[in-house]
């Protein structure tokens, strides 16, 4: 007989027992402490997620050393999220200070459950995107080492979530988070007319441009193409089909910085995250300028807030008028409202408006 399995392997042959017991069968959790959950099914059964943070790019070695602390504590299981924490699984009560303690000799803190800041989730910036306006690991780390207090507490109003995204095509979360970073460019590709030549498809590289910024060169002695910057949208289709067309300007590349969205429809249907620093530069490694924005956002909010108010509702109830006036962020031209008026068309949620 043919086999048929044949995408990952079954999740199933790696579950933990008291999983797969419980399989279906969970009736609640609760957030222990931060970096603690203690899951409970409706046989009665326990079990306990120890989350601790992860920088997403790891050695061989740092991943033998997470397995031994899941061979010592959990029969040998762990997972990542979708935010790339790692997640020990254990249901011995006993062992999760234990799993605590030598997360912590790894330099992992445990955090990042309940009202906190959980891990970044990022795209890959600098480390390998071609169309990266900033990066995404470096800026992640200089974000989350002055956002530790809030991952490894549970003292804010809500959950906050932040995204980073390299450049406008957004591979990260940045239209629904918390607190988004977006990489953006700001001048059109540089185009190497020679090298058009030599190395790409001038129909091809036309047909890339969603807008229809790029056209034949008008000179006919000049086989190459020309860019229409009041059309360049900067998104880097033609630099993917001709390496002719570099996009990254190290003085026109920057980021903006969104907050106010999120997925949950509790209280609140899901919201879009809004513009509210259109630019500020590329300063690695430690992106100070960015950072500063972000945690005086996140400390306003935390004095402010409600409780269980995501960062969102909570603009919303103040005005956002209030919160350009309480986070000091200047008011520019650049900032767009441009979802007041879809409010009754974007289907966004199940409460549909009708």
């Amino acid at each position: 007989m043919n086999r048929t399995d044949i995408g990952p392997p079954d999740y199933r042959d790696m579950l933990p027992d008291a999983i797969k017991m419980n399989y279906g069968k969970w009736k609640y959790h609760e957030n222990v402490r931060a970096g603690v959950l203690k899951h409970v099914s409706e046989t009665g059964d326990e079990v306990y997620t120890v989350r601790v943070g992860s920088p997403r790019l790891v050695s061989i070695d740092f991943i033998r050393d997470i397995c031994d602390i899941a061979d010592k504590y959990c029969d040998g299981h762990l997972r990542f999220t979708s935010r790339s924490n790692i997640e020990f699984i254990t249901d011995n009560k006993s062992n999760v200070n234990g799993i605590i303690e030598e997360a912590a000799k790894l330099g992992l803190p445990a955090g990042g459950t309940g009202n906190g800041i959980s891990n970044i989730i990022h795209t890959q910036g600098w480390i390998h995107c071609h169309s990266a306006a900033t990066d995404a690991s470096g800026l992640v780390k200089a974000i989350m080492d002055e956002m530790y207090e809030y991952f490894t507490s549970m003292k804010l109003p809500a959950y906050v979530r932040i995204a980073v995204a390299c450049c406008i095509n957004m591979c990260g979360a940045v239209h629904c988070s918390d607190l988004a970073v977006v990489g953006i460019h700001r001048r059109p590709p540089k185009v190497d007319n020679e090298k058009v030549l030599a190395q790409c498809e001038i129909p091809t590289t036309i047909q890339s441009c969603p807008t229809g910024a790029i056209r034949r060169n008008p000179d006919p002695n000049i086989k190459s193409v020309v860019v229409r910057e009041d059309l360049c949208m900067y998104c880097a289709n033609c630099f993917t089909v001709c390496p002719a067309m570099p996009l990254a300007d190290a003085e026109g590349d920057g980021v903006a910085i969104y907050v106010g969205g999120k997925v949950s429809n509790a209280r609140k249907p899901p919201m879009f995250s809004r513009m509210v620093v259109p630019f500020l530069p590329n300063t690695p490694p430690r992106w100070t300028e960015v950072v500063d924005v972000l945690k005086k956002i996140v400390e306003i909010y935390a004095g402010s807030a409600k409780k269980y108010e995501r960062m969102g509702e909570w603009i919303e109830r103040i005005g956002w008028e209030k919160f350009f006036r309480l986070t000091e962020i200047p008011f520019t031209d650049q900032h767009i409202d441009d979802f007041t008026h879809a409010v009754e068309t974007y289907r966004t949620t199940t409460q549909f408006k009708w």
